[in-house]
């Protein structure tokens, strides 16, 4: 998570004490690309023809550029990395630690080539999930269960993902039966799991 958060750009920017000028410069140089400079998510963003394609944030041991779509650059300097390998498909890192000099034309060069992959409408997708991958343990509760089984199959298959998210996430098979256990009743009233939250 960002260090802090404010509701203007120059909010945020005073309150980064240990990257704030090179936040100021990343800033400089992308407000010198004539993009749409606005705060999303609490951290300055960067945006062509209603595309957001950049953003820069500071953390606690780096700062860096996010670039949305950051799987089509090229990449040639090798700067870019995948923060979750295997959760994340378009986003793409490049950080900056305090020894790592911030290199003018190269940030530039990217920024360009972000721009113009927007422009062509080089942009991955988010795919809706569908089905749901019920875990084995959860399986065999539901066949041995005729009430739980038909109260499941009612639940949206949002609902149902959910709890199989939750329940096979577990480590320990002694978890996954307790979690299991915790949320029979709250499926045979046709609850989601976290419904609770939703209207906080």
């Amino acid at each position: 998570m960002p260090i802090s958060y404010s509701k203007t750009i120059e909010g945020y920017i005073e309150k980064q004490e240990k990257w704030r000028e090179q936040i100021i410069h990343l800033r400089n140089l992308l407000n010198s690309c004539g993009l749409k400079e606005e705060l999303k998510w609490g951290t300055p963003s960067y945006s062509i023809n209603g595309k957001l394609i950049i953003g820069i944030a500071g953390f606690k041991n780096h700062f860096c550029l996010w670039f949305h779509q950051g799987v089509f650059l090229k990449d040639k300097e090798k700067k870019l990395i995948n923060a979750q390998e295997g959760v994340t498909k378009a986003l793409r890192q490049w950080r900056f630690e305090e020894s790592d000099q911030i290199e003018d034309d190269l940030v530039l060069e990217y920024i360009s080539e972000a721009m113009q992959n927007s422009i062509e409408g080089k942009e991955v997708k988010p795919q809706r999930k569908t089905g749901v991958s019920i875990p084995p343990l959860v399986q065999e509760a539901l066949s041995r269960n005729k009430k739980i089984d038909s109260a499941f199959k009612k639940l949206t298959p949002g609902k149902q993902r959910e709890y199989a998210d939750h329940i096979g996430g577990a480590k320990r098979e002694e978890t996954k039966l307790s979690r299991l256990e915790k949320c029979m009743p709250m499926i045979l009233e046709g609850k989601g799991l976290n419904d609770k939250y939703k209207n906080c």
